[in-house]
């Protein structure tokens, strides 16, 4: 018996229906109906304005982080400043080691040294805190031997390594033992703020000098975000921070803050685009995360650790 014609006979393999197994459009094609995705729209005037004003906000956030971060720097900086003595050799030893260690994690490839950059760095901070200047250079020309030693210990030593190594204690290590100097010298401990004053007011105008007036890089191929005007917006913000806190300070002429200002404007940016000429040359973006977004402790020192220098020379000359 046939079987009964309600039921059809199965497609032959090979066929397949059209109407409900239809294959889906390839792929980069697409069709009208309502599965079709739209065609991508660019920003419209409205999305372009939202836009600009969420970028004050930006900076508003920006600023309030910098602020934030800056406030406890600020004071242990004052309580290492006022301490003076003993507490602020210690304290900048463990801030000199931080440092150091930015640095030579930065040149990590090269092996630097780390056992005689902290040989040297203690070496130095004391000599400076119990000696003599005229010592000081001593030692640090003496660690020239007491690196290359202890480089023999390493596995793979090199003289790039010796090499950074010696940057980071004649860099970094003259620079904390110059603050140690300077704080000794007569009214040092109202000199050391009015450099760290000017240091840090002069960084200040020239972000914001930068940011609002800059149009000529400073130096492109070190650091694209520095400008000319920002520069000399950030000089005239030293200065006239340097001369204005001489005010309240007797001892302090005018004449002697100008000049200490001028050394203060013109070594800051210096030791910036240093740190960033090293920072370039180890392909890192920002030496440690010691401040969170803002940079490590290199990062917020960089300037200081050429003005202190300056200062103490420019200090002791008048006294």
């Amino acid at each position: 018996m046939r079987r009964s014609q309600g039921r059809g006979r199965r497609p032959a393999r090979g066929l397949r229906n059209v109407e409900s197994s239809a294959r889906p459009p390839a792929r980069g094609l697409r069709t009208v109906g309502s599965g079709a995705r739209p065609p991508a729209r660019r920003p419209g005037p409205e999305r372009e304005g939202e836009a600009e004003k969420t970028r004050p906000l930006r900076r508003r956030s920006e600023l309030a982080s910098r602020v934030l971060i800056a406030i406890p720097a600020i004071a242990l900086a004052l309580f290492l400043v006022i301490s003076g003595g003993l507490i602020f050799t210690v304290g900048l030893f463990l801030i000199g080691l931080l440092c150091l260690h930015e640095l030579f994690t930065m040149y990590e490839r090269v092996h630097p040294v780390r056992l005689a950059g902290v040989i040297g760095l203690a070496a130095m901070l004391l000599t400076a805190q119990y000696g003599e200047r005229s010592q000081l250079l001593l030692v640090a020309v003496a660690m020239l031997p007491v690196v290359f030693g202890l480089s023999l210990l390493l596995r793979s030593p090199n003289a790039l390594g010796l090499a950074v190594t010696l940057l980071g204690l004649w860099w970094i290590g003259f620079g904390f033992a110059h603050a140690i100097l300077l704080r000794a010298e007569p009214h040092g401990l109202g000199v050391v703020i009015d450099v760290l004053l000017g240091t840090f007011i002069g960084d200040t105008g020239a972000y914001f000098g930068g940011r609002l007036f800059g149009s000529r890089p400073l130096a492109p191929s070190i650091s694209p975000n520095k400008t000319v005007e920002g520069l000399l917006i950030g000089a005239l913000a030293a200065v006239g921070a340097v001369w204005i806190a001489s005010t309240y300070e007797s001892w302090m002429p005018a004449a002697h803050a100008l000049v200490l200002g001028a050394g203060v404007a013109v070594l800051g940016p210096a030791g910036d685009l240093f740190e960033s000429f090293l920072k370039r040359e180890a392909g890192a973006k920002d030496a440690g995360r010691a401040f969170g977004a803002h940079g490590g402790a290199l990062d917020r020192l960089d300037a200081v650790l050429f003005t202190v220098v300056v200062g103490y020379y420019i200090w002791a000359a008048y006294v």
